[in-house]
């Protein structure tokens, strides 16, 4: 019986993980990208988390806020979404939207340098990829899905409160006072920690996949695909995990 294609390329994704991670703790880091895919991961993804960001936080309000607004509950409206932003929506939400706009990028670029042999090229002059391609990647990832998901929770909770005022006539004071309430010490670290370990998911399988391309361009986008399924596959299962662990 043969391995499925899928299962031998994450574990080469794995593998290409660990040498990436050794590789930093070693120090061996191209700063020269490093700038580049920081600014892909950071800033280059803003306007798609401020935009979600705020449609979440409305959308979830318009839900909530109502029913508990009938029920004579309308103080608990910001605990409740805050909670739900920070334990669950924020951290899930932002890999989701990192997975399509980072990912892709990334399993393409490296695809594309696979098939057209620039991998070879760079492994010729005693350079290597991993180090290289990788690294940076992995790094700008690492440090930039915590601040989106951050982004993306005070801007949800933001326009929660501001639909709220409009929308039921909870004040603002009495919507922050129940987020301040709700909301435990632990909640928004724990938020960070899904997020970083989201992040680097996403950095290792989208190179994983991209660099273990075979056959010519046309693979490129097969290649790109697996890589978003399976990194929506792997972050939901690791988000089952990580809540047990971290919210049990």
């Amino acid at each position: 019986m043969t391995t499925p294609r899928w299962l031998k390329r994450l574990g080469s994704s794995l593998i290409i993980g660990g040498q990436a991670v050794a590789a930093t703790a070693r120090g061996r880091i191209n700063k020269v990208d490093l700038f580049d895919q920081l600014m892909e991961a950071g800033p280059g993804s803003f306007l798609i988390v401020l935009i979600t960001g705020l449609a979440a936080g409305t959308v979830f309000n318009i839900q909530v806020a109502a029913e508990l607004s009938r029920q004579g509950a309308g103080s608990t409206v910001g605990g409740i979404l805050a909670i739900g932003m920070a334990r669950e929506i924020a951290p899930l939400l932002t890999a989701t939207l990192l997975t399509g706009k980072v990912a892709t990028a990334y399993a393409a670029q490296l695809g594309t340098m696979k098939v057209t042999e620039q991998i070879d090229a760079i492994t010729m002059l005693q350079t290597e990829p991993v180090e290289y391609l990788v690294v940076p990647r992995v790094i700008a990832m690492v440090v930039m899905a915590p601040v989106q998901c951050m982004l993306f929770f005070g801007i949800a909770l933001w326009s929660g409160q501001v639909s709220s005022t409009n929308l039921y006539q909870i004040p603002p004071e009495v919507f922050w006072n129940s987020v301040r309430t709700w909301l435990t010490a632990d909640d928004l670290p724990f938020m960070l920690i899904k997020s970083l370990v989201f992040g680097l998911q996403i950095a290792v399988l989208a190179c994983g996949w991209g660099l273990t391309t075979r056959g010519g361009p046309k693979e490129v986008g097969t290649s790109t695909t697996g890589a978003v399924v399976m990194t929506l596959v792997t972050v939901s299962l690791m988000d089952v995990l990580l809540t047990q662990i971290l919210f049990s």
